[in-house]
């Protein structure tokens, strides 16, 4: 388990990190994206939010997309937060979130 410290260390840059591959993607896709402590994607058609934000109590990043919640452990061997059941990453989970929202795959 990581300390607190280090979780807020490593969910910035993942966060960060997101923002700035949805950031490149959005224009192409059609898309907003924020990040203002919790990263935000916005969709025009069919209208959608989708929020990624860090839960400090529980040192988990947690994502709410198509009415589902997704909570993502820290995986140390990784170096990456992933779903701890199916071991998909925090970039892979949004791909697929985004990619069912436009009904178009999409790389980040």
């Amino acid at each position: 388990m990581i300390d607190d410290q280090e979780f807020q260390l490593r969910s910035d840059e993942a966060l960060r990190n997101l923002h700035n591959a949805l950031v490149k993607a959005s224009d192409e896709y059609g898309f907003d994206t924020d990040f203002g402590g919790a990263l935000t994607i916005e969709f025009e058609g069919p209208p959608a939010k989708f929020v990624v934000s860090p839960n400090a109590p529980v040192k988990q990043v947690w994502v709410s997309a198509h009415m589902k919640s997704y909570k993502l452990d820290w995986d140390p061997t990784r170096s990456e937060f992933v779903l701890p059941d199916s071991g998909k990453s925090l970039k892979q989970l949004v791909e697929e979130a985004i990619t069912s929202q436009l009904g178009e795959p999409i790389t980040l």
